[in-house]
């Protein structure tokens, strides 16, 4: 009995603990050139205040643009996107000092890596300018093994501007089941969807299907609802989302609404998307002549309805980031050199500035380590 009340005790500290906890690390990846930027740059955020405290600074790791941290916050992966010298570096991470440690370098066996996630035995990275997607085993000890598969993409599109004269992988994503990898091709107008087995060595990734989407609008980035039966596709070119659902590594279409207004003529630019935790509302970010933030509430039959759309308040805005609490949201402007904290109504998902700011040079990528 004593044993059993003991685990209880300890759970329920636990419990508390977790609910009382108002500090986090917010890890930032940047472009170290041409720019201000040192490398990685660790802060503390207080989700009571939105307040920020910089803990440390990873340098020597050239263009460290996208990261992910492992779920047992021991260690993080950045890509480092250097043109035809691209690689993904390994780090260990001490979530107390919110220092990165150096691990291994390999090669990301494609130009310009954009995007990295990891689970438990891989990394996955989508190379932009090399049009392909590679996957990295995970070794006990953090470091990366050489690529196992390396998928390279071969098709083309029909973009005036000439960004899509050859494949560009803009985005490798889990499915809420974690039996698939989706991953956004730009260049080719293309999202597919592959069968994930993570011990398949060069068979880890194997074509299930392919969604040709709309010619000429280059899908970027995609996020699943919280419970896994909806999924939203940005479009680069034209900011629109198409709304899926989702089920058993299929998506099929619902909708499709746009992120600007009907008489904008100017460059787009469609950067990023993500989900508040309850599932209730949507946001994207525009980046080009726009630089702007929408915000969309998710109805119950998956489709968006429109909030409201806003500037962010700074110049090209990549990654954005809503803090665990949910009170605030975070935009990282690559060219205004800073990130911009906005207030969030968790009851009607609008935002407003908080004048709080974060002065960091050319920021990409914005990660809570929750």
């Amino acid at each position: 009995m004593k044993k059993y009340i003991g685990l209880f005790l300890m759970s329920l500290l636990s419990t508390i603990a977790t609910a009382q906890q108002t500090h986090y690390n917010l890890v930032i990846g940047t472009y170290t050139a041409p720019g201000k930027s040192e490398g990685i740059y660790t802060y503390d955020f207080d989700t009571n205040t939105g307040n920020t405290a910089l803990k440390n600074i990873t340098k020597g790791t050239a263009n460290p643009s996208y990261l992910a941290i492992s779920a047992d916050q021991k260690y993080a992966y950045a890509v480092n996107e250097t043109g035809e010298t691209s690689a993904v570096t390994a780090f260990k991470y001490d979530a107390i000092t919110g220092a990165l440690t150096f691990i291994n370098k390999v090669d990301s066996h494609g130009a310009d890596p954009c995007f990295i996630t990891v689970d438990e035995q891989n990394v996955i990275i989508a190379n932009y300018s090399g049009g392909s997607l590679a996957v990295f085993p995970r070794k006990t000890d953090g470091s990366l093994s050489e690529a196992v598969q390396v998928i390279q993409h071969a098709g083309k599109s029909i973009d005036p501007k000439g960004r899509q004269k050859s494949a560009h992988v803009h985005m490798v994503k889990f499915t809420p089941d974690h039996r698939y990898l989706v991953v956004n091709d730009l260049g080719e107008d293309q999202t597919y969807i592959y069968s994930y087995n993570k011990t398949g060595k060069d068979k880890t990734l194997v074509e299930k299907s392919i969604i040709k989407t709309n010619a000429g609008t280059g899908p970027r980035h995609i996020v699943f609802s919280p419970d896994g039966k909806f999924a939203y596709l940005v479009h680069e070119f034209n900011g629109r989302i198409t709304a899926f659902s989702y089920l058993n590594g299929h998506l099929n279409k619902l909708q499709e609404i746009g992120t600007t207004a009907k008489d904008f003529t100017g460059a787009i630019d469609a950067a990023d998307i993500h989900i508040s935790s309850d599932g209730k509302f949507l946001y994207e970010t525009n980046r080009g002549d726009a630089n702007s933030i929408s915000a969309f509430s998710i109805l119950p039959n998956g489709q968006l309805k429109w909030i409201e759309t806003l500037s962010t308040l700074g110049k090209g805005p990549r990654n954005f980031t809503i803090d665990p609490s949910g009170k605030f949201l975070l935009v990282g402007h690559q060219y205004t050199n800073n990130v911009v904290i906005f207030n969030r109504d968790v009851k009607t998902g609008k935002l407003t500035d908080s004048g709080k700011r974060i002065d960091v040079g050319a920021p990409v990528c914005l990660v809570f380590d929750k």
